[in-house]
């Protein structure tokens, strides 16, 4: 190690562990010794979020739904269908504007797990043009038990939060995506 180099022990934790508490702190104390003359406190709330949703939430959520047997994306289609109510069906082009996805995709989507027997498309009654895509029962029972195990894991990575924290976190998020989503705002919109 060279004089004056930081003392990285290479387990992507950094003197915190490999918690991402010690990765985001150090990156902070990084900036604010070489930029001392930038407010740096939006690269902590940033890179929190950023190491929280990809290293514990993402993964979390992908266990939860794998093991009934689906993916990530999968449980994405199934869950927007169940979540509708009964009869559980919406057309492809609804389903790939709630998911943000192509319509491409989302044929390759509905293709696999109507092979599963998870949904099943037929034809639209009041327009024969379009296709209606619909949860299967043993669709909706693998949905709800990947939905019972996802929000059961992910109520237990939030329970060191007390309840006032985890309300003052959810508003806080909250606002912070209705402002980054606002048209001509510089997070995005």
């Amino acid at each position: 190690m060279s004089e004056g180099e930081p003392a990285y022990d290479g387990d992507g934790g950094g003197a915190g562990g490999g918690d991402g508490t010690g990765v985001v702190d150090r990156i902070l104390t990084d900036w604010r010794r070489e930029r001392p003359d930038l407010d740096v406190s939006a690269l902590a709330i940033v890179g929190r979020l950023s190491f929280v949703a990809e290293n514990i939430v993402g993964p979390a959520g992908v266990r939860a739904v794998e093991r009934h047997g689906i993916g990530r994306g999968d449980f994405d289609v199934l869950a927007t269908l169940r979540r509708v109510g009964t009869p559980y069906t919406l057309s492809p082009s609804v389903l790939s504007a709630e998911l943000m996805m192509s319509r491409a995709g989302m044929t390759k989507r509905l293709d696999r797990l109507e092979q599963g027997g998870l949904v099943e498309r037929s034809l639209d009654a009041e327009d024969r043009r379009s296709f209606r895509v619909a949860l299967t029962d043993r669709g909706r029972q693998v949905v709800d038990a990947a939905l019972t195990d996802l929000t059961a894991d992910l109520s237990a990575l939030v329970s060191e939060l007390t309840a006032d924290e985890r309300d003052g976190l959810d508003r806080a998020l909250g606002a912070l995506l209705r402002a980054a989503t606002r048209p001509n705002h510089p997070g995005g919109g």
